[in-house]
């Protein structure tokens, strides 16, 4: 038997039919015969999960196992499925782009990386220009780079509790333990906790974590030190949706221009979800530099650097001392190029339609949370932003990542989001991480999920405590 024939060999034939079933022998297969050659079997951490389901196909607001279950998903990938898994006219451009032998040539400008940059920069005011990445961690690290070239300066401010990627500047304090992590500071910062090997001390010195919605420590940290950027989700999505409060985003924006700091908005989860200019649209305040991602191509790998065009105009400098590396074999690449352009289309049709459906879907699935709460009599907030929604078990909406940890139930959620995965109902199976609603939900999805999370909380509720 070949490759591909074993490989298969491991979907067939279905050995169970049961949706409920507790079971996942196939999965289970699969990701044993990937641990031979993947460490771990996944190719990114993040994705290892329990229980150890393997997905094989996507249509719309579903997906299925390798035991032939099927899902209503509100994982979608960690957000970028916007429009719904395999969306027709997504896929019907990027076939059109394969079979017109449309190329990476890796040479001059192409015709379609160019039209993909004139729609998002005449859409979006406070992105004059812009440059095509792969992923949001290659966006977010040339966006520092570019403040640190700017500026002149080193030292870089980011949010405990946020994620702006894998490299050495961000990678850190994302879901720390307050045991580790340390009392509340205000204003201050804490210290930077890595979440991954390999980050050299001398580079940890340069990155000041703090407190989202505090704008007393980013005054205090810029008079101690010479701050090139601050990054920051415009709402922390990694941890739920955590929201900034009223007036903290313009307060930024009023420091930025006080102190000389690059202003980032790492939009990779927000940016063409909540808006086509991404949350910055909804709060009306201006970053210096923004990165999307995610949503741009509806699960295509793609992602933007753009922003003020004097900005970005170092990465052509005239000076080659100054002049900012941009480079990447795949940047531009024309199938992600065409799924972005095709997903910008839709998200125009009917004047943004897709966005009032979603944020429809997104009040119904709120109003319904929020009765069972209520009839149910449970400790818990819906916290929601358009499509994106997440349920803290705890009295009030959190403000930052210490009000999360102090008072959140983490047992609860990750009980509950075990018992909804049992009923056909997909999250992702850790605390706090968001619940994403697709333009290809319905009401009646909706609905369905209402009474899959009122019968998940039914049997978790006794055991949770």
């Amino acid at each position: 038997m070949g490759h591909a024939g074993r490989w298969q060999s491991l979907l067939q034939p279905q050995l169970r039919s049961d949706p409920m079933s507790q079971s996942f022998p196939k999965s289970a297969a699969v990701l044993a015969q990937s641990r031979r050659y993947i460490p771990g079997g996944v190719n990114s951490i993040n994705r290892a999960i329990r229980p150890e389901v393997t997905f094989v196909r996507g249509d719309g607001a579903y997906i299925h196992d390798a035991e032939g279950r099927r899902y209503l998903d509100y994982h979608a990938a960690f957000s970028p499925h916007f429009l719904g898994h395999n969306d027709p006219h997504v896929r019907d451009a990027v076939i059109r782009t394969l079979q017109g032998g449309d190329s990476l040539f890796g040479a001059g400008s192409t015709v379609m990386e160019g039209r993909l940059a004139e729609l998002i920069c005449t859409r979006i005011p406070w992105v004059e220009s812009l440059q095509i990445l792969n992923t949001g961690s290659e966006a977010t690290c040339q966006a520092i780079r570019l403040a640190r070239a700017v500026t002149g300066r080193d030292h870089v401010i980011v949010m405990q509790g946020g994620y702006n990627g894998w490299h050495n500047d961000v990678a850190c304090n994302l879901m720390t333990p307050l045991d580790r992590l340390g009392p509340r500071r205000s204003p201050g910062e804490y210290p930077f906790l890595p979440i991954s090997a390999g980050i050299p001390a001398a580079h940890q010195a340069l990155v000041h974590p703090i407190n989202f919605n505090d704008l007393d420590s980013v005054r205090w940290v810029c008079e101690r030190q010479p701050v090139a950027a601050l990054i920051t989700e415009p709402i922390l999505q990694n941890i739920g949706v955590v929201k900034p409060q009223p007036g903290y985003l313009a307060g930024l924006r009023r420091l930025a221009d006080e102190f000389g700091f690059v202003l980032i908005f790492d939009e990779v989860k927000t940016g063409f979800r909540h808006a086509l200019g991404g949350y910055a649209a909804v709060s009306g305040v201006r970053p210096d530099l923004v990165v999307y991602g995610k949503a741009v191509a509806n699960g295509f790998p793609i992602a933007i650097i753009g922003g003020r065009r004097d900005y970005l105009d170092w990465f052509v400098h005239a000076d080659p001392a100054k002049r900012v590396l941009a480079a990447g074999t795949y940047n531009g690449h024309p199938v992600p190029v065409a799924a972005a352009i095709a997903t910008i289309e839709r998200l125009l049709q009917e004047d943004g339609a897709a966005y009032r459906h979603v944020e429809a879907l997104g009040a119904r699935m709120q109003q319904g949370l929020e009765d069972i709460i209520r009839r149910r009599q449970l400790k818990a907030v819906v916290a929601r932003q358009g499509s994106a929604f997440c349920v803290y078990y705890m009295d009030h909406l959190p403000v930052d990542w210490h009000d999360l940890a102090q008072h959140h139930d983490f047992a609860r959620d990750e009980a509950m989001r075990q018992a909804a995965i049992q009923r056909g109902i997909f999250c992702f199976p850790l605390a706090t991480k968001q619940w994403s609603l697709s333009v290809a939900h319905t009401a009646e999805d909706v609905d369905l999920t209402l009474r899959a999370i009122d019968e998940a909380w039914q049997e978790v509720l006794p055991a949770a405590g």
